[in-house]
C-alpha cells in the first residue's frame, strides 16, 4: 500500500454516484484501485475532512462510525463540492438503517445536489426500493425532471451541463425568469424553470415541443437558441445574450420614434415573424409578440424572443385557449380579440399584436394607456382601437392605413407578415427619398441676406455687400 495522502479529494468518488451527473450515470467506482486503498485508509484514520469521512461511512454502512461522528457535532447535512450529502450516498448504496439514523439525526430529505438530484431521485435510479419508501415517509417528494434519461446515448445533443453555466456575476435581464450568465466564455440569456413542471404534464409537453422547434429556428431576428438544461432541476434554456435590453426599455426611454426608426424597427420585428410564420411544415404562432419580448443586439438591431411555455409556439395553423386568460398570461394590452372570445385563432394573432406596437413606437404610449389593463380586453372585443394623437406627418406614404389593417376585427382581413414587409419596405424607400430630397435641396438654396436699416441709409454699401 502506498501511504497515506493527508488531503481529501475534492469530491465523494466511490461506489455509485448521482443519478442525475450526466458524465456518472452508471454505478461504478471511479477511483482506481490504489486510489481507492488510500482513501480507505485516510477515512479510517479519521484525517480527512469531516464532509468526506461522514460520506465515506455512509457508503460503508458505518453505523457506530455515524453515530460517534454526529455525536462529536458533525453537521449532518455536510456536503461535498457536488452537493452530496451522506443521505445521498446512503440512498445509492441502498443502506437503509443508513438513511434512518440520518433521518433521525435531522438529515433533509429534499436535499438538492449540483444536479437537482435528491436522495430519493437516486434511490429510484437505483432501484432501492426499502429506501424509497423510508424516505418517502419522512415527505420526500419526487424531483427527477420529467425529460430525464437512463443512458448517455440518450442524452439530447443540445444538452448543457449546469456546471458549464456561471452565475456568480449573475443578473436578472428582461421580463420573466431571465438572467445573465457566462457559457464557454461568453454571455448568455438563460430562462429557468421551477418545480411547476414536475406536476403539469401539459407545461412538460409543451416545453419539450418548445425545444424542439427551437433547435431549428435560425435567423437574423429572432434570437438564438444555444442549448438547455433537461436532466437536472432546475431545467433551463439557454439563448444568445442581447446587451442593449428590449424595446420596451428602449421605448420607455425614447418615447415616440421618428417615423423612419419606428418603420425600420417594424421591418426588423416583420421579418422575424414572417420566418415564424412562413416556417415548414406549419406555421409557429408566437402568441406573445410585445416590446419585452424584442431584443436589441450590439448593433441595434430587433429579435424576436421568449417563446415563453405557457404561451407554446403552435406548431399547426390554427390553435384555441382552454382556459381562461389571466394576469399570468401576456400582457392583456396586445393580445387578439379572437382570443379572450376563446375562439380558434391562427398566425393573424401576431399581425394583431405586431399593429399595435408599430402604432405604439410612433404614439410614445402603449395601447390604451388611459385604461387600466383589465379593461383592455372588452375595448377590443367591442372594436375600439387605440386613437390616432399624433400629427399626420408620424404617419407618412399609408402607415396609419397599415396599423388599421393589422388589427381589423376580422382576423382573415389583416395582411399577412409577407405583405407587411413589402408595404413597409416602400413606405421606408419613399421616406428615405423624401429626405435625401430635402438634403438636396438645402445644399442647392442661395444664402438670403437680411438688409439692416444701414443698409438703406447707404445704399453703396449694401450693392457692395450684395456684390461680395
Amino acid at each position: 500500500m502506498t501511504s497515506i495522502k493527508p488531503k481529501s479529494p475534492a469530491r465523494f468518488k466511490l461506489g455509485r454516484q448521482s443519478s442525475l451527473a450526466p458524465d456518472s450515470r452508471t454505478p461504478t467506482d471511479t477511483l482506481t484501485e490504489d486510489e481507492d486503498e488510500d482513501f480507505a485508509a485516510a477515512a479510517a484514520a479519521g484525517i480527512v475532512d469531516p464532509t468526506i469521512r461522514l460520506m465515506y461511512l455512509a457508503n460503508e454502512g458505518d453505523i457506530e462510525g455515524i453515530s460517534k461522528m454526529l455525536d462529536s457535532g458533525t453537521n449532518v447535512d455536510y456536503r461535498d463540492i457536488d452537493g452530496r450529502t451522506a443521505l445521498h450516498v446512503a440512498a445509492c448504496q441502498g443502506r437503509t438503517d443508513v438513511v434512518e439514523l440520518l433521518l433521525s439525526r435531522g438529515a433533509k430529505v429534499n436535499s438538492m445536489d449540483r444536479w437537482g438530484s435528491t436522495p430519493l431521485a437516486d434511490a429510484v435510479y437505483y432501484k432501492n426500493h426499502d429506501v424509497i419508501q423510508l424516505l418517502e415517509k419522512h415527505g420526500a417528494k419526487p424531483t427527477i425532471p420529467p425529460m430525464h434519461v437512463l443512458t448517455d446515448r440518450e442524452v439530447p445533443e443540445y444538452e448543457i451541463h449546469p456546471s458549464e453555466l456561471d452565475f456568480s456575476n449573475s443578473v436578472k435581464i428582461s421580463k420573466g425568469t431571465f438572467h445573465k450568465a457566462s457559457w464557454r466564455g461568453i454571455d448568455v440569456a438563460v430562462k429557468t424553470f421551477g418545480e411547476e413542471m414536475f406536476s403539469d404534464e401539459d407545461k412538460v409537453n409543451a416545453f419539450r415541443d418548445e425545444l424542439a422547434l427551437l433547435q431549428k429556428i435560425r435567423h437574423p431576428n429572432v434570437v438564438q437558441f444555444l442549448g438547455a438544461v433537461t436532466q437536472s432541476n432546475p431545467m433551463m434554456i439557454v439563448t444568445e445574450y442581447l446587451p442593449k435590453g428590449d424595446l420596451r426599455q428602449y421605448l420607455d426611454r425614447k418615447g415616440s420614434l421618428m417615423p423612419a426608426q419606428a418603420v425600420k424597427f417594424a421591418l426588423e420585428i416583420a421579418r422575424g415573424m414572417n420566418y415564424l410564420h412562413e416556417h415548414k411544415p406549419e406555421a409557429i404562432i408566437h402568441c406573445d409578440l410585445e416590446p419585452p419580448n424584442i431584443l436589441r443586439d450590439d448593433s441595434g438591431h430587433l429579435k424576436v424572443a421568449d417563446f415563453g411555455i405557457s404561451k407554446l409556439l403552435v406548431v399547426k395553423k390554427t390553435d384555441k385557449k382552454d382556459r381562461p386568460i389571466t394576469s399570468l398570461d401576456s400582457s392583456w394590452r396586445y393580445m387578439a380579440p379572437e382570443v379572450y372570445r376563446n375562439e380558434e385563432y391562427d398566425t393573424k394573432v401576431d399581425v394583431f399584436s405586431f399593429g399595435l406596437i408599430l402604432q405604439e413606437m410612433i404614439e410614445g404610449f402603449v395601447p390604451f394607456h388611459m385604461k387600466e389593463e383589465t379593461e383592455v380586453p372588452k375595448a377590443y372585443i367591442e372594436d375600439e382601437r387605440p386613437p390616432f394623437n399624433a400629427p399626420a406627418k408620424s404617419y407618412p406614404f399609408g402607415l396609419r392605413e397599415l396599423i388599421q389593417e393589422c388589427w381589423d376585427s376580422e382576423a382573415s382581413k389583416r395582411p399577412t407578415f409577407r405583405e407587411i414587409i413589402s408595404t413597409l419596405e416602400l413606405i421606408s424607400d419613399r421616406i428615405a427619398r423624401k429626405m435625401s430630397w430635402k438634403v438636396r435641396l438645402g445644399k442647392c438654396l442661395p444664402r438670403i441676406r437680411i438688409f439692416t436699416k444701414r443698409d438703406y441709409v447707404n445704399p453703396s454699401s449694401s450693392r457692395s455687400s450684395i456684390t461680395r
